[in-house]
C-alpha cells in the first residue's frame, strides 16, 4: 500500500509544522519508534515512514500487561495499514519491584524498561535514532518518563517541532489517519494510586471495566482502581447519562471489585497526580 500523497494540509499553522517536521526529518537516517498506538506516536510513525522510506522505519509497540489489548490491535492494524514494519516486544516491567510498587515515579521504570529493550536495535539498524510520541504539551505535564527518554537519548520530534496536541490531530486528520481523534488512553497503571501494587489482576479488571463503559457509549472514561473499589469517572455533563448505580455495582463486582462509586466531579486527566502535590 502507498502512502497517499494527495492530503492537503488545510492551515498555514499546519504547513509550517509540516515543513518543520520534514526539515527535522531530513537529518535522520533511520527511524526505531516507540509506538503504543496513540495519536501521537502513530502520526510520528506515518511521518517516519513518508520521509524515511520502509526501509529505514520500524515501529516497536510492546506488549504490556499495561496497555490495553485493544490499543495493542490497533497498533498492529494501524502499521498494517499504513505499511510499517512493526515489531511486538514484552517488557515485562510488572517484574521490577519498583515499577509494581507504583511510586510516585513509576513511569520513569516503564518507559527505562522500554528503551532498553530498544537499545539493542540500534546495532541491527545503525544509524538509526529511537524516536517517542512526546509533544509539547506534554512537557507541561508531570511525566517522569521523560527523564528515561533523556537518559536513553530519544528524540521527540513533535515536541522538538513546536507541535502541541491539537496540531498533532489536526495534522492526523488531514492525512486521515483513523486515530486522528482516538481519546487519550494512558497507561492502566494510571489508575492505580501511588503506593498500591500494579498486578496484572488489577489491570485486566480496569480494562474490562472501561471496556465495558465504552459499550455503552463512554468512550472518555477512567475506572479508578482505589484499594478493592472502582472509582467511575465519566465527563461531569455526561453523568446522568450513566446507568443506575446499582446496576454499575453489580457490573463491577462481577469484574472482582468490591464495590463502585460514580466520582461526582466527574472525569478529569491525570487526577491521581494530585497526590503528588498534597
Amino acid at each position: 500500500m502507498e502512502i497517499n500523497d494527495s492530503c492537503v494540509l488545510v492551515s498555514s499553522d499546519l504547513e509550517a509544522a509540516y515543513a518543520r517536521l520534514e526539515i527535522w526529518f531530513a537529518e535522520c537516517s533511520g527511524a526505531i519508534v516507540a509506538f503504543s498506538g496513540g495519536v501521537d506516536s502513530s502520526l510520528v510513525a506515518f511521518l517516519a515512514r513518508r520521509f524515511l522510506g520502509k526501509e529505514e522505519v520500524l515501529g516497536v509497540i510492546s506488549a504490556s500487561a499495561s496497555l490495553k489489548l485493544s490499543d495493542l490491535d490497533a497498533g498492529k492494524a494501524f502499521c498494517v495499514e499504513n505499511d510499517l514494519p512493526l515489531r511486538v516486544v514484552r517488557t515485562g516491567e510488572l517484574l521490577n519491584p519498583d515499577y509494581f510498587s507504583n511510586p510516585s515515579n513509576r513511569c520513569y521504570f516503564c518507559k527505562s524498561t522500554l528503551y532498553e529493550k530498544l537499545d539493542p536495535l540500534l546495532s541491527e539498524f545503525p544509524g538509526s535514532w529511537i524516536l517517542n510520541g512526546t509533544n509539547l504539551d506534554d512537557l507541561g505535564d508531570y511525566r517522569p518518563g521523560l527523564e528515561a527518554a533523556n537518559e536513553h537519548r530519544v528524540r521527540s520530534p513533535l515536541s522538538e517541532c513546536g507541535l502541541g496536541k491539537s496540531l498533532v490531530r489536526e495534522m492526523a486528520r488531514s492525512f486521515d489517519l483513523e486515530c486522528w481523534d482516538k481519546p487519550a488512553s494512558p497507561c492502566l497503571s494510571s489508575r492505580i494510586p501511588y503506593g498500591q501494587q500494579v498486578t496484572e489482576a488489577k489491570l485486566r479488571r480496569i480494562e474490562e471495566a472501561e471496556a465495558w463503559l465504552d459499550k455503552l457509549g463512554f468512550p472518555v472514561c477512567r475506572v479508578r482502581h482505589v484499594e478493592d473499589l472502582a472509582c467511575i469517572e465519566v465527563p461531569l455533563e455526561r453523568m446522568r447519562e450513566l446507568p443506575s448505580l446499582a446496576i454499575i455495582q453489580t457490573e463491577m463486582t462481577r469484574l472482582g471489585f468490591s464495590d463502585a462509586i460514580v466520582d461526582s466531579e466527574g472525569f478529569v486527566t491525570g487526577k491521581l497526580n494530585r497526590a503528588i502535590h498534597e
